[in-house]
């Protein structure tokens, strides 16, 4: 007599140090991977901003079905929080969204006193706890011309013209990630975002992702007579590049400095074997929104969800949040040493 089937069952359990091999060997075989799963991105948030990663696998004999990864974001300004994941714009579950998997997730909240959890993507689930967003945010990504008259060719007319308009000026483009390629970047980023009236991220964030990707991250500066005007740090994955942390001085936005930069950037990626340009996430309806639409390319809605053991409404770190108006006008009117001193302290919890 044969012996009766046992179906086999689905687990899911934290993953713990001897883990990693295989999830990283799950993650790099995946396709729905993104540059913020990667080991490299999550160790890099740990190490520079304290922000703990905890890993939900999902098994099933002892095979990996999924992959949750999840930072423990804590701040005395912004509260606690578990997010899939850390300073990312996508995260999520990576493979099947099984339901014991996000009911694992608000048990290990909990039990880490976080009263939310936050999932930038992936599948989501289908539980009335989770509140879904899908209007909010979209992304941007467009394939890579054949060559660099092509690319500018593919731009649309009006914004084909700013550019030229800044070629014009013969900025000099460098590239790299050693030292002196990563002070320009961070003065110049953290002049831009303060001009924008928002924190910047501690350095020692951009240096751990720039030293952990290796390769698969850089930076590229545009300069007119050896000054900086734009500079952008970008992650390198699976064929797409993506300006990650990007910005100008002031004096960029008339020179067209800008511009110039993601162009350079699209040639310089497909030069190194790229063949999509993922321009990122934009809020809906906002001046970023509009001016990648303007570079030709069309937003695809994104889908995050959020849960509150109280049901009460998730931690607001969206910096267009109206309550933040006010401050975000008085941060225009710091002094940059003051705002770089005082920023990262602030930003590090916008986890």
């Amino acid at each position: 007599m044969n012996a009766p089937f046992v179906p086999s069952r689905v687990a899911v359990r934290l993953a713990d140090p001897g883990d990693r091999p295989a999830i990283a060997r799950f993650l790099a075989n995946h396709p729905d991977t993104t540059a913020f799963h990667r080991y490299e991105w999550l160790d890099a948030v740990e190490r520079a901003t304290g922000h703990r990663t905890h890993i939900l696998l999902s098994e099933q004999d002892a095979t990996i079905r999924a992959v949750l990864p999840l930072h423990e974001a804590h701040s005395p300004l912004f509260g606690r929080a578990l997010v899939s994941t850390g300073f990312a714009v996508g995260g999520g579950v990576v493979g099947d969204g099984d339901p014991l998997l996000f009911a694992a997730a608000q048990e290990l909240a909990l039990r880490l006193n976080c009263p939310g959890v936050e999932l930038r993507g992936g599948p989501l689930p289908a539980d009335a706890d989770w509140h879904i967003k899908q209007d909010s945010h979209a992304g941007f990504v467009n394939s890579l011309a054949a060559d660099d008259d092509a690319q500018l060719l593919a731009i649309p007319r009006k914004q084909r013209a700013e550019v030229r308009r800044g070629l014009g000026y013969g900025m000099q483009i460098r590239i790299g990630s050693d030292d002196d390629a990563r002070a320009i970047h961070y003065a110049v980023y953290a002049e831009s975002v303060r001009n924008l009236g928002t924190p910047v991220y501690p350095k020692a964030l951009f240096d751990a992702v720039l030293n952990g990707f290796g390769e698969d991250a850089d930076i590229l500066t545009v300069l007119l007579e050896d000054k900086p005007l734009a500079s952008v740090l970008s992650l390198y994955h699976r064929g797409a590049v993506m300006p990650y942390w990007g910005g100008g001085v002031f004096a960029a936005r008339t020179l067209r400095a800008n511009d110039v930069m993601y162009y350079a950037l699209m040639n310089h990626a497909r030069a190194r074997g790229c063949d999509r340009f993922d321009f990122g996430r934009s809020k809906c309806n906002t001046g970023a929104y509009h001016f990648k639409r303007n570079w030709g390319f069309e937003p695809q809605p994104l889908s995050y969800a959020n849960w509150t053991a109280d049901g009460a409404p998730p931690r607001d770190v969206n910096p267009l949040s109206p309550r933040y108006k006010a401050k975000i006008a008085a941060w225009q009117k710091l002094p940059l040493s003051i705002a770089n001193r005082i920023g990262p302290f602030i930003a590090q919890g916008l986890a």
